[in-house]
């Protein structure tokens, strides 16, 4: 479970932003569940702020679409995502399959699934040259904070709700490994161990 988020103190607080670094598997941290995050505190507002401003830099020079905070190792819940549109199989049009713009989800919590959950290929950004197929549902509905401290609510369809779904993982120590296909993850086993081997 994660910790009382009006907790007095946060693992991991402060961060210093500049210094953080992608974790690649098996790194502790991506095993962890991460705590929620204090947002009545003005300090840990500000470094959350700073860290997420970060995250999404990480994102984007990784060329990814989303990225959780036990991936640069803080057990933080929260997670970037950016999804560009591109008008035709990722849009904003509600419910959207993209973002647009970049969004921070702080203490995010997913409900709703809808659809009968269909196979995609997904990698990760900690685990380096492992894809794999991961049946999820369609359509998901998620609540989270923003930066401001405002809570907000948004329905997603396709990429963007499989998106938050494979961050939401990262927050409770789920890797896509866990939930690929037995026949993904039967094709994957070596690239995992060596993995290991390395770490």
């Amino acid at each position: 479970m994660a910790s009382d988020p009006k907790s007095s103190t946060l693992r991991a607080f402060p961060a210093d932003a500049a210094q953080l670094r992608i974790k690649i598997y098996p790194e502790p941290v991506l095993r962890e569940v991460a705590q929620a995050i204090p947002l009545d505190q003005p300090e840990v507002r500000a470094n959350v702020r700073a860290v997420a401003e970060r995250m999404i830099d990480m994102m984007h020079r990784s060329e990814g679409i989303g990225l959780a905070a036990p991936q640069v190792g803080l057990p933080w819940r929260l997670f970037v995502v950016h999804i560009p549109v591109d008008g035709e199989e990722r849009t904003d049009i509600d419910p959207p399959t993209a973002t647009g713009t970049p969004v921070v989800y702080i203490n995010p919590e997913i409900s709703k699934p809808t659809g009968v959950p269909s196979p995609y290929e997904e990698g990760c950004l900690s685990l380096p040259d492992i894809r794999g197929f991961v049946l999820r549902p369609p359509v998901v509905t998620i609540t989270a904070t923003d930066l401001e401290g405002k809570v907000f609510t948004q329905t997603g369809n396709g990429l963007l709700a499989r998106c938050w779904q494979h961050e939401l993982d990262h927050l409770d120590g789920v890797l896509i490994f866990d939930r690929m296909t037995q026949s993904a993850r039967l094709k994957c086993r070596r690239a995992i161990r060596d993995l290991e081997k390395l770490g």
